[in-house]
């Protein structure tokens, strides 16, 4: 009954929404694909190291961001394999990068609750936080990649997530 009813919902969707999970889907695969590689293949594909773009917003983005955040979210939980964190920020990045919005992937590191070495990466475009905005502050930036993809300005202050 349970897949009934998610089918059934699905179905209820309107037609640019269902595009969209379908192609988190498969951003998400790639992106766990990518992972697999060594990290020194997958850099130059995540865009200018060590830059950020602009933290000034579009807001005529706002409202593609957050469905590409809905999707990205939404469809890691279908996944037969790992998307976490890193994997659902480079899915989102190239969603982003196919409709031609800036972002910033960030990979940071900390330690959890025992102590323990923990990772993270989270997606901004804009000042919004497309994924991993949850427990972000947690992490020391180790590195940065901008997709910048239109003319902007490497400045701004203000974050606000999408989520």
């Amino acid at each position: 009954m349970r897949v009934i009813r998610k089918v059934k919902a699905f179905l209820n969707i309107d037609r640019e929404m269902k595009g969209m999970l379908v192609e988190a889907y498969l951003y998400l695969g790639w992106a766990r694909f990518l992972k697999l590689l060594p990290f020194s293949k997958v850099v130059p594909s995540l865009g200018t190291k060590m830059v950020e773009t602009s933290h000034t917003p579009n807001l005529e983005d706002k409202p593609t961001l957050r469905k590409v955040s809905n999707a990205v979210h939404m469809m890691s939980n279908y996944t037969f394999w790992e998307s976490q964190c890193l994997v659902k920020a480079i899915a989102a990045m190239k969603m982003l990068e196919k409709r031609n919005i800036n972002s910033t992937l960030y990979l940071g590191t900390g330690k959890d609750d025992k102590g323990q070495f923990v990772a993270h990466a989270w997606l901004r475009s804009g000042p919004f936080y497309i994924t991993g905005a949850e427990g972000m502050e947690r992490f020391t930036v180790i590195a940065k990649f901008a997709k910048v993809l239109t003319s902007e300005k490497l400045e701004g202050e203000s974050h606000e997530s999408l989520n």
